[in-house]
């Protein structure tokens, strides 16, 4: 159960530090040359749960993580995309695009703290013996 709570920990961190790549963003949509950033966490959080069909394992600290399974490793990427560019000045920043995944963002984001609250709740319905 408290492995759920790890993992809800990363991709809040990873929504929190997607907001403010986002809002960087929206503030540069206007500055020529500037690149746009994202966060890519999904994706590594896919291939670490698929690795996790066989592991070893790990009974103490200092021991090999065979086939990933470490959820403390777990953490997001800022990607920046330098590969195309949608105006003249070569900014690539499409501003409705940025709104649009910001407000995706801000649904993740109160969806998963949700779950967080729920996970809470449940561990101390369990301390409390049900009461």
């Amino acid at each position: 159960m408290y492995n759920n709570i790890n993992i809800l920990s990363k991709a809040l961190d990873a929504s929190w530090k997607r907001n403010e790549i986002i809002t960087n963003n929206i503030a540069n949509a206007e500055t020529p040359n500037f690149k746009k950033s994202q966060v890519v966490f999904e994706d590594i959080l896919k291939d670490s749960l698929a690795e996790e069909k066989l592991k070893g394992a790990v009974t103490n600290p200092k021991h090999i993580h065979i086939n990933g399974g470490n959820i403390e490793e777990l953490k997001y990427k800022i990607k920046t995309e330098d590969s195309f560019s949608t105006r003249r000045d070569k900014n690539n920043v499409d501003i409705d695009v940025e709104m649009a995944e910001r407000a995706k963002n801000e649904i993740l984001y109160n969806t998963l703290t949700s779950r967080m609250q729920s996970g809470f709740q449940k561990i101390k319905f369990v301390i409390n013996e049900g009461r």
